[in-house]
């Protein structure tokens, strides 16, 4: 007998999405049902194995993103990239709060053609009913080499519950998430 809870990688699927600062994007995928593992790290530019301190001049061309193991039977891609869209401000170019540049930049990097075609759907949805005053600008390509952050960014609100970025931006973005999602959380 198989322990149902195990998840081998032909039962999972990976998604990628930078939403700004990944210490948020990690801290929220986490806790949805569904979710295997989240990993922090880069993706999207020329750098060659980029370091937090390089990706965070922009001149990498890498965004901060965040890797979402999930299973499929527990979860869509549809019901990630809702959570996606609402977590994060995709109307606003290179730019997350106070948090700014092409790092922090609104993307989705798919992984075959069906993922890239559900979030091109989804954002063309989304701009034609109005939901921002602004055109979404959420940058849509293919998946090229992730590159995972530094150990010290993995679990970063639970190894940092002190941190002012924590404190100010992580868990009142994390509280609003938990209220809007209560039925999609572990």
């Amino acid at each position: 007998m198989t322990n149902s809870s195990t998840k081998t990688a032909n039962t999972t699927k990976t998604a990628v999405f930078g939403t700004g600062c990944f210490w948020c994007s990690e801290a929220i995928f986490k806790e949805l049902k569904g979710v295997v593992s989240v990993m922090p790290g880069y993706t999207g530019g020329t750098s060659i194995d980029p370091t937090y301190k390089q990706v965070c001049t922009g001149t990498t061309g890498h965004a901060e993103v965040s890797q979402v193991v999930y299973d499929p039977e527990q979860i869509s891609y549809d019901e990630l990239l809702e959570v996606f869209w609402k977590v994060h401000d995709p109307s606003s170019l290179n730019r997350q709060g106070g948090d700014v540049g092409t790092q922090y930049r609104s993307s989705i990097f798919y992984t075959d053609d069906e993922q890239r075609t559900t979030a091109e759907k989804q954002k063309a949805a989304l701009n034609a009913s109005g939901a921002w005053d602004r055109p979404i600008v959420t940058e849509i390509a293919p998946l090229g080499i992730f590159y995972p952050a530094e150990n010290y960014h993995h679990d970063y609100l639970a190894n940092n519950p002190d941190q002012g970025y924590c404190q100010m931006v992580v868990r009142p973005k994390l509280e609003k998430f938990r209220k809007v999602f209560a039925e999609k959380l572990k």
